[in-house]
């Protein structure tokens, strides 16, 4: 069985160093290469991995900007950015620029591996902090924009439920919701119900997307 073949992208040696002997530990990944700020995007075409790990925070480098060359250049190389707890707005650019995963640096070995493995399948890994969020929804819909207002022209959203997604989008968690529109928890759950069937929204990814796109027109 061909081993999944990862480049990692991180400036601290420490960590760099680290996570390549870890890796390498695995019978099924083989860590190809590792890089700092730079040189990034020249080992990425020498090797051509099957999985790139990001460090979101690079010091002397923009990450979103190597991530979206690493795409262009290698459409099918799956990226999956490393830090501690992403911003909310960070999570939708990386994902509009075609990232598969997010593994927070205080992760287990367990999920570290398993994001990996996952990601290589085709599986979209988004924060575990964002996993009961209605925020957590964001990713397939946040790269079609015209078909967003196709949706919104189609559906029509109570003034309440309209409040509920733009809380919700923001990172509000159910209960938060709750106390800023003055109604029960079981009223927001209610809400939310109601916007993912008149959506028609099945997943986690969407309906962030949805809310986060009207959001920013």
């Amino acid at each position: 069985m061909a081993k999944i073949k990862v480049l990692l992208i991180e400036d601290n040696r420490l960590l760099r160093v680290g996570t390549t002997a870890m890796l390498n530990e695995q019978e099924d990944i083989r860590a190809i290469s590792s890089a700092g700020n730079k040189g990034a995007l020249e080992k990425a075409k020498k090797f051509v991995p099957d999985v790139v790990l990001l460090d979101l925070g690079l010091k002397s480098d923009n990450s979103l900007k190597v991530l979206e060359s690493i795409k262009k250049q290698h459409p099918r190389t799956v990226v999956v950015v490393m830090d501690l707890i992403p911003a909310h707005s960070d999570v939708v650019e990386y994902v509009k620029a075609g990232v598969s995963g997010f593994i927070p640096k205080d992760a287990t070995l367990d999920e570290f591996l398993n994001t990996i493995r996952s990601v290589v399948k085709g599986v979209k890994i988004l924060p575990s902090t964002m996993a009961d969020s209605l925020f957590s929804r964001i990713v397939e819909l946040a790269i079609q924009e015209g078909t967003v207002d196709r949706v919104l022209a189609a559906v029509k959203f109570t003034k309440q439920e309209q409040d509920v997604i733009s809380l919700l989008a923001k990172g509000k968690s159910i209960t938060e919701v709750s106390r800023k529109l003055k109604v029960a928890v079981f009223t927001v759950k209610s809400h939310n119900r109601n916007i993912l069937d008149k959506l028609a929204l099945h997943t986690r990814l969407e309906l962030a997307a949805f809310a986060f796109i009207k959001a920013s027109s």
